[in-house]
């Protein structure tokens, strides 16, 4: 650049460093998906009765292709009676635990993207705002009442649904209803959540023999599954991922407030009303047959917002697949830590989780203000 005479030439100043900025989709959509079936075929070959991570590999892809691909399910060396005793291990209990874990990752993701989006506030996840204390306060109860076993399958999503419209209601008015912004919002499930907990401490001391079942409730687990159990919670999922889904194009106009959003065609209160009340209904079939686990609805959709932009019609799906790579990986964990021994799974997601909200509080906290507020 050329200055008058007499004046120094200024410096051209260096360009802002580039952010980390949304990848093309043509790139992540593929790598989400091969990265998730790689992770779910590795997964096979984690559990408490050793088998070789190559006859594992090879019966998942007997099973899953009816026996075409490969032809036999075990390598030739190992016996047919110690290969069918392995496939029944892998085909029957692991691989079922493996779906739930992909199934209620997903429903746990497309909940807490949901909610951010419709209360715009990044923090809300059905963990943290109480849905999943609620909904396993509900399931619980099924065992506390002693209900016949044939009929726990299918009234275990209706009760958890029931325990979850409470908080649910309770978070909608505190969101609605309240001028102090996000800081009600999530004390008040917090406060919930605390108190369902409670609740489900003193079934526990109210019916020791119930022990096991309640246990399981406010750790979570994916142990206790079966091909029918991951029928309904993939159905469900589909189903309900499907119709939020189909809210996107309302929550992405509801991030412009909602004065602007009614003024686009939007009906906000109707708008919020109902997406609380499908989060809750795909939350709690998820818990019905998981327990309380918690902070998968907070980290997935977070990493697809940085990874893909805040559209929703982006953040929900790609959400769902994230959540389950998310949940799969702590069941990886949960397995794996202490062999034979299976933790519960809601160990490793608190242990990822908690650093991962306390990083989000204070990377939004602003000079002089609430991190909540921020």
């Amino acid at each position: 650049m050329n200055a008058p005479p007499g004046e120094p030439v200024p410096r051209e100043e260096a360009a802002p460093p580039r952010r980390w900025g949304p990848l093309p989709l043509r790139v992540l959509v593929p790598a989400i998906v091969v990265g998730l079936f790689a992770l779910l075929v590795g997964s096979t070959a984690l559990g408490s009765v050793p088998i070789p991570a190559a006859t594992t590999i090879s019966i998942f892809f007997h099973q899953l292709t009816g026996g075409f691909v490969p032809s036999v399910a075990c390598p030739g060396s190992v016996a047919s009676h110690q290969c069918a005793i392995w496939t029944e291990i892998v085909w029957q209990a692991r691989v079922p635990s493996l779906v739930l874990a992909l199934a209620a990752g997903a429903a746990l993701a497309i909940s807490g993207g949901s909610l951010q989006g419709i209360f715009r506030n990044p923090l809300a996840d059905p963990f943290l705002l109480g849905l999943s204390s609620g909904a396993a306060l509900g399931a619980a109860a099924i065992f506390v009442l002693d209900v016949d076993p044939a009929h726990q399958a299918a009234l275990l999503p209706l009760a958890a649904f029931l325990g979850g419209i409470i908080p649910g209601a309770v978070i909608y008015l505190a969101a609605t209803l309240s001028r102090r912004g996000p800081t009600v919002l999530i004390l008040s499930g917090v406060a919930l959540s605390t108190f369902f907990s409670a609740i489900l401490s003193a079934m526990l001391l109210y019916n020791p023999s119930s022990d096991v079942s309640l246990n399981f409730w406010l750790l979570g687990s994916l142990g206790a599954t079966s091909w029918s159990d991951d029928g309904l919670v993939v159905g469900v999922t589909l189903v309900l991922g499907t119709v939020l889904y189909l809210r996107a194009r309302e929550i992405n106009l509801l991030q412009l407030g909602p004065e602007v959003a009614q003024s686009l065609g939007v009906r906000p209160q109707r708008t919020i009303q109902w997406t609380v009340l499908l989060t809750t209904a795909i939350t709690a079939t998820a818990v019905a047959f998981t327990g309380i686990i918690g902070f998968v609805g907070l980290i997935a959709p977070h990493l697809v917002r940085r990874l893909a932009g805040v559209d929703y019609r982006i953040v929900l799906p790609l959400g769902a697949l994230m959540g389950g790579i998310v949940l799969l990986v702590a069941w990886d964990v949960a397995v794996a830590a202490i062999p034979p021994i299976v933790i519960p799974v809601g160990i490793p997601t608190a242990f990822i989780g908690a650093p991962f909200l306390i990083y989000l509080l204070y990377r939004r906290r602003a000079p002089g203000g609430s991190a909540l507020d921020a």
